[in-house]
Order: C-alpha cells, then sequence, then structure tokens
C-alpha cells in the first residue's frame, strides 16, 4: 500500500470538491470496508456532486492511483473495495427526486440506497422494481441489470431506466439516453461499471402501493419433484407474480430448509389467491407467511457477513429448464455445503429484444445460483472443490449475471456476455475509457 505524506496529500482544488480521507481518518475504515471485502486504499474521496467525482478521477491521475468505485458496497466479488489506490465513495451522491408525477420520472443519485429510493417513492404511489435488500447501491444493481421482486411484472432495473448522468475517465459530465450518448446508454445497461462513474439515474417508476409478499416454507422429500413442479407453474403464472425457490442446507444450530420466495405485484387479494394456490399445494406446507404489504417494507436488512466465513457466490441462467437440469441442481444440492436459489425469470424481462441493452439474457426462464460458506479457517482446496460441484450446473448454463456473480476474471466476464454482445461492449468501452481507468470491474477490455 502506498503512504501518503503530508507534502502528498490531495491539492486544495480535490479538497474542496469532495472529503477526502486517508488510512486513520475518522470515516475511512467504513468507507473502505464493504460487505464482502475489507479494503486497504490509499485514499478514499466522499465527493458531494458530479465535479467531486471528476476532481478524484483528475486526481487519481495525476498521482497515477488506481480507481475503485462503490455505492452500496454489495459487490459479491469485493470490486467495491480495493488494497490500494482511490476509492470514489458515491454514497453522498444520493438524492432522490420525483422530476414528473405525471410520468413517474424520478431521478436517483447513483449512491442512494434501494430502500431509501422505495421509502422516497412511497408516499406518490410509485415503486421500482429493484434488490432484495435494503443497503444495496442504486449505481451498482443497475448498471449489471437489476433482477428484482417484480421483474416478471415490470422487468429489470434497466427496462425503467430513460436516462443515465456519467462522469468519464477525462472528467467530462455527459448524459446518456436513447438519443443522446446512445452506444453508451445501450452499455450502461448490464455492461458494470466499465465506462465511467454514473452519478444519477433517470428512471420510469410504476404504481405500486402494496404486494402480497413473503415466504412459503415447504417439508420436500423428493426434490427434484418439487422443482419440475415449481417450474411448470412458473410457466403458467400470472406475469404479476414472481417467485423464488431456495435450499438452505443444514448447519450447526439450524435444520435445511426449502423455501418459496414470492411477490405478486398487484394489491388485489383474491386475484394474489388464485395466483398462490397452485404453489402453495406443490408440497406439505409447514409455514406460510405471504400477506399484503406495502412494497416499500419488503426489502430485508442485511449489513454484514457472520464473522470468520466467506461466501462464493456463482450464477448461470438456463433457457430451458428440463429434467438434465433439473437433477444437476440436485446433485448440487445434495452434495452439501450450498445454498441454492431458482428465480423465475421470463414475462416483461423476455419482452425486450435480446440486443436492445447489454444484459443479452431475455430468453432465461430461470437464473440458478449458489453460495458455498467457507470459514476463514477451512482447509486448502475446499474453495476449488465447491467450485468443481458447481462447474457442473454451470455447464448446462449460458452466460451469467453480474450482481450475483462472485468473481471476476477475465474468463468469467467473458462468459456473462455472448460474443456480439462482449464485441459491442469492447467497441463503447474503447470510446469512452479507451485507456482502461476503469478496470476493477467485471472488466471489458477495450478494442
Amino acid at each position: 500500500m502506498t503512504q501518503i505524506s503530508s507534502s502528498e496529500r490531495p491539492s486544495v482544488t480535490l479538497d474542496t470538491a469532495a472529503e477526502v480521507l486517508a488510512p486513520g481518518d475518522d470515516g475511512y475504515a467504513e468507507s473502505a470496508t464493504t460487505l464482502f471485502a475489507k479494503g486497504t486504499p490509499d485514499l478514499v474521496v466522499r465527493p458531494r456532486d458530479a465535479a467531486g467525482v471528476a476532481a478524484a478521477l483528475r486526481y487519481a491521475a495525476d498521482a497515477g492511483l488506481a480507481v475503485t468505485v462503490r455505492s452500496g458496497g454489495h459487490s459479491m466479488a469485493g470490486l467495491s473495495a480495493s488494497s490500494d489506490g482511490l476509492v470514489i465513495d458515491t454514497r453522498r451522491i444520493s438524492d432522490v427526486r420525483l422530476l414528473d408525477p405525471s410520468s413517474g420520472r424520478v431521478r436517483v443519485g447513483a449512491g442512494a440506497t434501494w430502500g431509501a429510493v422505495a421509502d422516497a417513492l412511497r408516499p406518490h404511489g410509485l415503486g421500482l422494481t429493484a434488490g432484495d435488500t435494503r443497503q444495496v447501491g442504486v449505481g451498482g444493481l443497475t448498471l449489471g441489470g437489476g433482477i428484482g421482486w417484480m421483474v416478471r411484472r415490470h422487468g429489470l432495473a434497466i427496462d425503467s431506466l430513460a436516462a443515465v448522468q456519467v462522469v468519464t475517465a477525462d472528467g467530462r459530465l455527459i448524459g446518456a439516453d436513447a438519443v443522446e450518448h446512445a452506444d453508451l446508454f445501450w452499455a450502461l445497461r448490464g455492461g458494470g461499471g466499465n465506462f465511467g462513474v454514473a452519478v444519477g439515474f433517470d428512471f420510469i417508476a410504476h404504481p405500486v402501493t402494496s404486494v402480497h409478499f413473503g415466504m412459503i416454507t415447504y417439508r420436500a422429500g423428493d426434490l427434484p419433484e418439487l422443482i419440475a413442479g415449481w417450474r411448470d407453474l412458473m410457466r403458467a403464472s400470472d406475469e404479476r407474480l414472481t417467485t423464488a425457490l431456495s435450499f438452505m442446507p443444514a448447519m450447526p444450530g439450524h435444520a435445511g430448509t426449502v423455501t418459496l420466495a414470492c411477490c405478486y405485484a398487484g394489491p388485489d387479494g383474491d386475484e394474489a389467491e388464485e395466483a398462490l394456490r397452485p404453489f402453495r399445494a406443490l408440497a406439505p406446507v409447514t409455514s406460510d407467511g405471504i400477506k399484503a404489504m406495502p412494497y416499500a417494507d419488503i426489502l430485508e436488512d442485511v449489513t454484514s457477513m457472520p464473522p470468520g466465513l466467506r461466501m462464493e457466490v456463482r450464477n448461470t441462467f438456463f433457457t430451458t429448464f428440463d429434467d438434465a437440469r433439473i437433477a444437476a441442481v440436485d446433485e448440487l444440492f445434495d452434495g452439501g455445503g450450498a445454498a441454492v436459489s431458482l428465480r423465475a425469470m421470463g414475462g416483461a424481462v423476455a419482452r425486450v429484444g435480446q440486443d436492445a441493452t447489454a444484459f443479452a439474457h431475455r430468453d432465461a426462464e430461470v437464473m440458478a445460483a449458489a453460495a458455498f460458506v467457507i470459514p476463514d479457517a477451512a482447509p486448502p482446496g475446499l474453495r476449488e472443490q465447491a467450485l468443481r460441484r458447481w462447474s457442473r450446473v454451470n455447464a448446462l448454463g449460458s452466460g451469467a449475471y453480474v450482481g450475483f456473480l462472485g468473481s471476476a476474471e477475465p474468463a468469467d466476464v467473458t462468459a456473462v456476455y455472448p460474443p456480439d454482445t462482449y464485441r459491442r461492449l469492447a467497441a463503447v468501452k474503447g470510446r469512452y475509457d479507451p485507456a482502461n481507468v476503469f478496470r476493477r470491474t467485471h472488466n471489458v477490455i477495450p478494442s
């Protein structure tokens, strides 16, 4: 780690444009440490606006410091933290403003959390499909695509996106939408943080008041039969219903569980009951916590990982969730040590063209994700053993979602995007970040 001496501390220009923190300063450790990684950067910069971001980028270029960008800090690959260089912490760029109540156009700072967005939109009867937890940052989730609890009803977060305000590597503030910088707007919708520092997003929010949300817990015997039953019901279900079938392994003090998380995006109780009834008959139910509630209340609070543990998270998409893929998922869970989740796709996601955004997996009917919980004191080879087991599932899938991807090796990134999508992303990267300043990402190499 490079030590910053008093004579090398940031210039007055940077100090006046943003809060600057060095190791030992109050607030440094909190900004340097994220949910999945502990960082020790040379500097943390907390800009209040786009001018502060531009000043931070100029300083990093002059000082030869690599740049890391964080919003909520929930990157499963640890990309929101770094062991050196300069971290731009965008969390003070967090305003949520309803620009046009008639259209639902809302401008959201990239450092806002989805919990804050839901709270701000609630009084207006509006909402946006978002992440699973209140603390997830708007910037990171949106740039990766944004799979949330209303994904079948309203699509991905990027499908509600009208414009993005971005500070580029050379310090320019530009607005990207379907007309201006349309190539960049395409890339920002699924291409991650490769192209600049997003400072604001204009979304078109949807009318949302209450939803029916909660968990059904099953006493499951034959898991492949249960999974196949869920698949068949999912294919025929109302698009207002989004479900995720999850399997948690037994752990010390906790029995294994099979749960179905459900979100019916509509206030009508009779219609919700009709949509949910067949899922309640899939297997013997041990608990049923689904109830009507404000949409803003469904997001969970997750602020830290249990001490002494780390997670290896992987995912892939299945365009056809056939019996062979079901068998592979069952084998993975049956082997122990992995929490597995199957998230329903389709609906509104599939009605967007495959090449309309950089998120290219529009034809997927299921996203399969696995989290391997590995103790810090685990014997050597446990991680590699877990990933070998995952590879048998991954071989039957197509691509991945960067939002749930716990690794960022070049092979991981090229697997995320189909070849034509990757080539197009590389061309956009070459136009807006030819020097690859924003390489501490799921990095697309500029062409």
